[in-house]
């Protein structure tokens, strides 16, 4: 069972996409639902477009534009909130979302959800999951104007909340977005091992790794911040 040392912990930034909700919905919409839809308008068979889709996001990924809803919309010329609405009901909290935040906020400490998600993207999954009711504050990076693979964005955080890094938790499922918390000097990082729950659950070594949030509530619990 993975272990953190609570008592050295006062606030916690959290991700959302595979780290507080299912990442199925978002795997499925990039990967497979969008290269349906611009086979579709394009009139090009299936292996076409998700090739060109392939090559289209790698030359992008971790930058602002590859988390762009906007970016992609104009680029594609297709309507891509009305196709995220077509399969919302795709768009599920965790099973240990709710009690983690819970323990979490019950215990006083402060909890941040840092999303890369474009802004009408978190306003649809708010919208779906009423996740709002249960964190402090929610930013999306696009406010920013960088991802959480840049280390400016780290200072921007730093420097709106006044967070101190050693008493700070970051929860992801992205390894490089972890490696970059780290090197900014985030003290306690922890990984997402089942961000997808149509996929395997991975073997992390690089980093302190959960698959239910639930090992930590009674150390949470019993760790207040005073």
């Amino acid at each position: 069972m993975p272990t953190l040392p609570w008592n050295q912990i006062h606030t916690v930034l959290l991700d959302m996409d595979g780290t507080l909700l299912d990442l199925h919905f978002d795997n499925h919409f990039w990967m497979e639902y969008l290269p349906v839809k611009l086979s579709e308008k394009l009139d090009k068979p299936l292996h076409y477009t998700m090739a060109y889709m392939k090559k289209e996001y790698e030359k992008v990924m971790g930058t602002i534009d590859w988390y762009c809803l906007d970016f992609w919309a104009q680029k594609l010329d297709l309507n891509i909130m009305e196709m995220k609405r077509e399969i919302d009901h795709l768009i599920q909290m965790r099973d240990d979302t709710i009690p983690f935040l819970n323990a979490l906020k019950a215990s006083g400490r402060r909890v941040i959800l840092v999303t890369n998600a474009h802004p009408d993207s978190l306003s649809l999954k708010i919208e779906k999951t009423q996740l709002d009711e249960h964190i402090d504050t929610l930013v999306s990076t696009h406010e920013f104007g960088v991802t959480k693979e840049s280390q400016e964005l780290w200072q921007k955080l730093q420097d709106r909340f006044a967070f101190d890094a050693n008493q700070t938790l970051f929860v992801d499922d992205s390894l490089p977005i972890l490696g970059a918390a780290r090197e900014f000097g985030i003290a306690h990082l922890l990984a997402v091992e089942n961000p997808d729950s149509k996929k395997p659950v991975r073997e992390i070594e690089e980093f302190v790794s959960v698959s239910d949030y639930r090992d930590f509530i009674s150390d949470i619990k019993a760790n207040p911040v005073q």
